[in-house]
């Protein structure tokens, strides 16, 4: 009886501290869901404001900007300094590409930044599935925030959805693509732990 008592308070103590932990990281969430058109404006997005249109005149202060005419690359519009999204050879790239990054990638300004065209052979994005890409931008506070995204890709790269966003509020605080490891197990713990009190 006494263990079932413990491994309960281990188990609230457990969530308690990554709820805890999530309300530090002030990470704002956004589910975007915004369909990214195969055409010359693409989505001018403002990640923090929420809103996206087809011309930058219409998106104030807008951070992101993927767009193309292509069915093999998708390509990405800078924004004001220091925008941009995450270089490098993702998941499997040849080349050095906006990639689309593995789970657990750190999102920092060690990261290397631009604009470049992103597809499957390039930055090792993957056709009929979730990906991965980092992102910075310039906040309303006038400071470098950094972020992540998710964008699905259909049977082509003109084929792509902006499932969701998540970006730092502290600026140069950095952030981590997907959940972290760690928490996931510590919420485990915690339905292990509810699972033996029955």
């Amino acid at each position: 009886m006494f263990s079932n008592r413990l491994a309960a308070h281990f188990a609230v103590a457990a969530v308690a501290t990554v709820v805890a932990g999530a309300a530090q990281a002030a990470i704002v969430h956004w589910d975007a869901n915004l369909v990214i058109p195969n055409n010359i404006d693409g989505q001018y997005i403002n990640v923090e404001t929420r809103v996206a249109a087809s011309a930058a005149g219409l998106a104030a202060g807008w951070d992101l900007n993927p767009y193309g005419t292509s069915t093999t690359a998708m390509s990405w519009f800078a924004a004001a300094a220091p925008s941009g999204c995450v270089m490098g050879l993702g998941q499997g790239g040849t080349t050095s590409a906006v990639a689309s990054l593995s789970a657990g990638t750190l999102v920092s300004s060690a990261s290397t930044f631009g604009n470049t065209a992103s597809s499957v052979t390039a930055g090792g994005w993957v056709l009929n599935s979730n990906n991965y890409f980092g992102f910075r931008f310039l906040g309303a506070d006038a400071l470098t925030h950094y972020g992540w995204g998710i964008m699905s890709i259909g049977a082509t790269m003109g084929v792509r959805t902006l499932v969701s966003v998540e970006f730092e509020t502290t600026a140069g605080a950095s952030v981590t693509v997907a959940p972290a490891p760690g928490a996931i197990a510590l919420l485990g713990l915690a339905g292990l732990a509810g699972r033996r009190r029955r």
